[in-house]
């Protein structure tokens, strides 16, 4: 099939390669013209000066930026893939947006004769990786079957949740646990730390039983070790939780925890931590 792939971030650059190496025809494009020449010198395929180079005669166009302007200059912007699109063609959105501007491209794709799918992702840089991301999507039935195949390409589970803007409210959900995980894990090791316990051993032993999460078995022993250079930052996790709190005002969701953890991340930016990843509230806990 002849696709698009338009973002080339940690999660769009494999997400395009495994698309290329599933054996469709990809072309790519790039803010960075010089990110999109890089993938194309490493997977092959073509890549295009604008979204809408890229977009033009693509059966399905896929993107993944970095936030609802990024979304909105892409598809309806100067030079947008909306313009260049063929009717009927299915623009697939695997940015993690508002559920606002997820409805509003969909009223832009329709004027446009085309049709739109939110379809946000979980599973990280190391998912996007290797293949194995979770894909929670808005949108039609008939939209959501010709895509998913394709989805595939880099995608263990890929799931309906309802109408447009179902799959970011669903990824709302997603970013409102793990960061409750996050927390409990981070005071959990601090408190084995203080306690003189072998913190490594902690977690080897407790992600045995009812406290074990992908979190403590993946991220457990590299918060002990200080290192927090895993792909999805601070700053990224603070504007999906700024979403989910949104939400939460106008449909009447208390989220006490979730709003304290926002604020946990916001003194790790101030401690000039924006860019490191989200297991990193273990330093408030240490420093």
């Amino acid at each position: 099939m002849k696709v698009a792939f338009l973002g080339l971030g940690v999660m769009g650059y494999p997400m395009a390669g495994h698309l290329q190496k599933g054996s469709h025809e990809v072309c790519v494009y790039n803010r960075t013209t010089a990110k999109a020449e890089k993938w194309v010198a490493e997977y092959g395929g073509t890549f295009g000066k604008t979204p809408a180079e890229a977009a033009k005669g693509a059966e399905i166009v896929f993107a993944c930026v970095g936030n609802d302007d990024d979304l909105r200059a892409i598809c309806i912007g100067e030079n947008g893939a909306f313009q260049a699109m063929d009717k009927g063609t299915i623009f697939v959105d695997h940015t993690t947006t508002s559920a606002e501007v997820a409805r509003e491209m969909l009223g832009a794709a329709q004027e446009a004769e085309l049709s739109f799918m939110d379809a946000p992702v979980s599973g990280g840089q190391a998912g996007a990786e290797n293949g194995i991301l979770t894909i929670m999507c808005g949108g039609r039935q008939s939209d959501f079957d010709k895509t998913k195949p394709v989805q595939e390409c880099y995608a263990q589970a890929v799931t309906l949740m309802g109408e447009i803007g179902a799959g970011q409210l669903t990824k709302m959900v997603n970013q409102i646990t793990f960061v409750g995980a996050v927390q409990a894990i981070s005071e959990g090791l601090a408190f084995a730390e203080k306690a003189g316990l072998d913190p490594k051993q902690v977690v080897d032993v407790i992600s045995k039983g009812a406290a074990g999460s992908w979190q403590l078995s993946n991220r457990g022993h590299t918060m002990i070790d200080d290192q927090f250079d895993f792909g999805f930052a601070v700053d990224w996790v603070r504007k999906d939780l700024g979403f989910a709190l949104d939400e939460a005002r106008k449909n009447g969701s208390a989220l006490p925890i979730t709003g304290i953890i926002d604020q946990y991340y916001k003194e790790v930016q101030r401690m000039g931590g924006g860019r490191w990843d989200t297991s990193s509230l273990i330093k408030l806990l240490r420093d």
